[in-house]
């Protein structure tokens, strides 16, 4: 820039300081270069200048333009790297360039309606991406707790089993804990199309190639991606990226959070990045543990999952950027307990269960509503709609304990009034519960739906006759279902 430009800008020429800014961003960043010392599989090890030498940091392999590499660890002197790309043809002795480039990345606006991958290139076949003017982090730090917003605002999912019984807040995270097969995907979908959300984010972690495609175009459909951002890493992808898939997941939605907008995060799943995490910090050396995976692991689940969540606290008037967290957990044989799903539902504020026997029964979504829970219900509930919600699961409950012996005639009607009630009202509830995926249910729909199988009206004030019966249920006292219940086993027994 010359002197005259200088004075210029000095004397507040808008276009001069544009310019400027422009020709800032696209100086080549400081390369670094070291040599690669050996190579097994995706393990690289290198060497290169101490400046550029950091965890986290990334490297292109024999030149500027070549395959892309992950520093996770060291041995002695040398940098051990993971191939986030294909290195074939790699040898000893090649150069080694190292650049900050490709640890940040400039999300735009006009991503909305696009696939990317994990360095945020299209993969849709689409134009090349605009870069937005600010750059971040990809392993962003999570807001500061004592800086967040307090979350408090309903969010309606447009799904009656989660509004009704596991009701999310803006800004809450939870989770969905599934095996395979039971229908994760198309809830996802449903989710993306009719939850209130300004904008939604979806990362494809781990997923089968021909899923992607199949989940953007049919499941997700036209009206569901014109107000998403889908990042994508296949399951043939290097388990760098397919962390690094997740991370990129979080930025974008941060990017739009940081704008004011209520965002919507769907991550299917954080099992997969678990055992990409898990394939990295094995390695760089780390010890498995429980089941395999290593205690990086473990650190690195929070770090991902703290990253949603409320925004930070802006002055009176600006609208506030929430993340909206749903976050899928493929437990693995249906072990609700196994080490990812028991340390992820410790930091979530709920937990979605779906249960496959719900499925083989042809109820989606398979939502498990005893099992499912969201830690914020009672801020979200009314009295009326949690006084429905409670008189609906305690039916449910009762069936549930009850079925097999209904099931196989061991159930005599009359021996116990709650029972009954229950099992005259359960297939009902079944039917509310049971939604079709291109079906927006709004909450105020499934309340009312529930209240008037329940008998209650709109205020949840009970019916006479229903008050009636509860009140003589309960003069019945407990001696008396002790015996109807010890009655029923007794039958049981003797079939």
């Amino acid at each position: 820039m010359s002197y005259l430009d200088i004075k210029r800008l000095g004397e507040g020429s808008e276009h001069v300081l544009q310019q400027a800014i422009k020709d800032i961003k696209n100086i080549e960043k400081q390369m670094f270069e070291g040599r690669v010392v050996a190579v097994e599989g995706l393990r690289i090890e290198a060497t290169g200048p101490a400046e550029a030498l950091r965890l986290g940091a990334y490297a292109r392999f024999g030149n500027k333009e070549g395959p892309r590499g992950e520093l996770v660890g060291f041995e002695g002197e040398r940098a051990v790297f993971l191939a986030c790309d294909d290195v074939d043809g790699l040898r000893p002795g090649a150069a080694v360039c190292f650049s900050a480039d490709d640890a940040i990345v400039r999300v735009s606006n006009s991503w909305l309606g696009r696939v990317v991958d994990a360095f945020g290139a299209p993969v849709d076949g689409g134009l090349p991406l605009a870069q937005g003017s600010i750059s971040r982090q990809i392993k962003a730090v999570p807001p500061a707790a004592h800086s967040r917003a307090r979350v408090s605002e309903p969010m309606s999912l447009g799904v009656r089993a989660l509004d009704g019984f596991a009701p999310c807040a803006v800004g809450q995270r939870m989770g969905l804990f599934a095996g395979s097969g039971v229908g994760k995907s198309t809830l996802m979908s449903m989710l993306a199309r009719n939850a209130q959300a300004d904008v939604v984010v979806i990362g494809l972690i781990g997923e089968r190639g021909r899923e992607v495609r199949e989940f953007v175009e049919d499941t997700l459909g036209i009206e569901g991606l014109a107000r998403s951002v889908v990042v994508s890493a296949t399951s043939d992808e290097t388990a760098p990226r397919r962390r690094r898939a997740a991370w990129m997941t979080m930025a974008v939605a941060e990017h739009f959070r940081d704008q004011g907008y209520k965002v919507l995060c769907l991550l299917d799943s954080v099992t997969r990045f678990a055992m990409a995490q898990r394939e990295i910090g094995l390695a760089a050396g780390e010890p498995p543990t429980t089941k395999g995976y290593t205690p990086s692991v473990f650190s690195e689940l929070p770090k991902l999952l703290e990253r949603a969540g409320p925004g930070k606290i802006v002055p009176a008037g600006q609208p506030q950027g929430q993340i909206t967290g749903l976050f899928t957990v493929l437990v693995d044989g249906d072990d609700h307990n196994e080490p990812v799903a028991d340390a992820v539902r410790g930091i979530l504020d709920g937990h979605i269960v779906m249960d496959r026997k719900i499925a083989e029964r042809g109820r989606y979504p398979a939502i498990d509503v005893l099992k499912s829970l969201s830690r914020l219900a009672s801020h979200l509930y009314t009295p009326e709609t949690a006084e429905i919600a409670r008189q609906a699961r305690r039916l449910m409950s009762l069936y549930s304990d009850m079925e097999e012996l209904v099931r196989i005639g061991a159930y005599a009607r009359g021996a116990d009034p709650e029972v009954d009630r229950a099992v005259q009202l359960s297939p009902d509830i079944e039917k509310i519960l049971t939604q079709h995926v291109n079906e927006n249910s709004p909450p105020e729909e499934t309340f009312a739906m529930l209240a008037q199988v329940l008998g209650m009206n709109a205020e949840a004030a009970p019916n006479p006759h229903i008050h009636a019966a509860e009140a003589a249920m309960a003069a019945q006292g407990g001696e008396r279902r002790s015996e109807n219940r010890a009655s029923l086993a007794r039958q049981l027994g003797g079939n």
